[in-house]
C-alpha cells in the first residue's frame, strides 16, 4: 500500500499566545504520537477522525472510540490529510483515513517532518511515502498535450493563471498547428511558455519527440489529446498521465459523438478523467461528472454541456491529485476523498 500525506500550512493568528498556538500535546511538538495513534490506539481530543482506515492485516482501525473525541474540535488553523492505501490483499472496503493539526516548521522542521512520515509509512509497510507542504515544496511540473480542441488546455492555463492549481507548467505539445495570434499562443507567449508543434502521421506518433519533452517532469495531462500513446511511451516515462474524455464511450463511437448522441436523443451526458494505461481509456478512474440533458437543447447547448463538464471534471482531477488526494489500488481501482 501507500501513504499519502497533504499539508496546507497556515500559521495560527499571531493574537494567540505560544501556549495557546502550540500546547504541549499538540502534534506539532509530539509528531510520533500521531504514528502511535493510527497504530490503533484512541486519537487524543486534538485530533478529529474523519473516516477510518485499515492496516496491512486488512482489519478496520478505529478512529474516535468516544463521541466526546469524535466531536472534540481540534485547536488547528490548517488542515491535513493522510491515508492509506489498500494493496490488492488488503480489506478492499478500507477507506483512509483524515486528520486535522496545525503544522507548525519552527517546532516541526521540514526535513523532520518527512523523516518522521517516512517511519510511519514503514510501520505499514507502504510502497510509497509522499509528504508535500504547498507553502514549503515546489509545484509540480507538469506538460500538457493537446490537439485541435482547445477548451480544456485553455481552461487549464486560466486556472494555473488564477492560481487555482498548484503546478508550473513546463510546456504544450500538440500535434495541431495553430497561428501566432491563436488565443492560445498569444497566452503561452505571454507568459512564457513553450509551445511545440509535433504533427503525426499513423506510423510516426513522434513518440521519441514527446519523451524527451516531456522528462522532468512530475506527471503529464492528455487536455484532449487524440492520439494514442504507446506501452513503450507509457513504460520509459514510468509517470502518472491523465487524460480527459467525453462520456458518450462506448455508445457513441467515432467522429462527431456529441451529435451522435444528440441524434439519439440521450437525457444523461458525462465526462471521466483516469490515469493512462496500455488498454485504452481503461485505466483508473480518477473524477467522473454527469449533467442532464433534455429536448429543450440544441445542438450547440449540447456540446457546450458536454465541453463545461470535460473541464471541471479535469481540473477536479488535477487538483485532487495534487493534493494526494487519488490512491491506486487493485490495478483499476482508485480512493479519492
Amino acid at each position: 500500500m501507500g501513504l499519502g500525506i497533504h499539508i496546507i500550512h497556515q500559521p495560527p493568528p499571531p493574537s494567540l499566545s505560544l501556549s495557546q498556538r502550540y500546547p504541549p500535546t499538540h502534534p506539532s511538538v509530539h509528531p510520533m504520537r500521531w504514528c502511535r495513534w493510527r497504530a490503533g490506539r484512541s486519537p487524543p481530543p486534538y485530533l478529529r477522525a474523519t473516516s477510518s482506515a485499515s492496516i496491512s492485516s486488512g482489519a478496520p482501525t478505529p478512529l474516535a472510540s468516544s463521541p466526546s473525541s469524535r466531536n472534540a474540535s481540534p485547536p488547528a488553523v490548517a488542515t491535513s490529510t493522510a491515508s492509506t492505501s489498500s494493496s490488492p490483499t488488503t480489506n478492499p472496503s478500507s477507506t483512509p483515513a483524515g486528520i486535522e493539526f496545525t503544522y507548525n516548521p519552527r517546532l516541526w522542521p521540514r526535513h523532520e517532518l518527512h523523516k518522521d512520515f517516512l517511519n510511519l509509512s514503514r510501520c505499514f509497510n507502504a510502497q510509497t511515502s509522499t509528504v508535500r507542504v504547498p507553502d514549503l515544496d515546489p509545484k509540480y511540473n507538469i506538460s500538457i498535450l493537446a490537439s485541435k480542441q482547445d477548451h480544456c488546455l485553455f481552461d487549464l492555463l486560466y486556472r494555473w493563471q488564477e492560481g487555482r492549481l498548484p503546478v508550473h507548467i513546463n510546456c504544450v505539445i500538440s500535434n495541431h498547428d495553430r497561428p501566432q495570434d491563436n488565443h492560445v499562443r498569444r497566452f503561452l507567449q505571454r507568459h512564457g511558455i513553450p509551445y511545440h508543434y509535433l504533427p503525426t502521421a499513423p506510423a510516426n506518433k513522434r513518440e521519441k519527440e514527446i519523451l524527451e519533452l516531456i522528462q522532468g517532469t512530475d506527471f503529464v495531462v492528455l487536455a484532449r489529446y487524440m492520439q494514442i500513446l504507446s506501452e513503450n511511451l507509457l513504460k520509459a516515462y514510468g509517470k502518472d498521465i491523465i487524460n480527459i474524455h467525453h462520456g458518450l464511450l462506448p455508445s457513441f463511437k467515432g467522429g462527431n459523438p456529441s451529435r451522435q448522441a444528440f441524434s439519439a436523443g440521450v437525457k444523461l451526458i458525462g465526462a471521466t478523467s483516469h490515469f493512462v494505461t496500455p488498454e485504452l481509456d481503461a485505466g483508473p478512474i480518477i473524477e467522473q461528472m454527469v449533467e442532464r440533458v433534455s429536448h429543450r437543447d440544441t445542438l450547440q447547448s449540447f456540446v457546450v454541456k458536454s465541453e463545461n463538464l470535460e473541464k471541471q471534471c479535469l481540473a477536479e482531477a488535477i487538483k485532487s491529485y495534487c493534493e494526494l488526494r487519488v490512491l491506486p489500488y487493485e490495478l483499476r481501482k482508485t480512493v479519492v476523498f
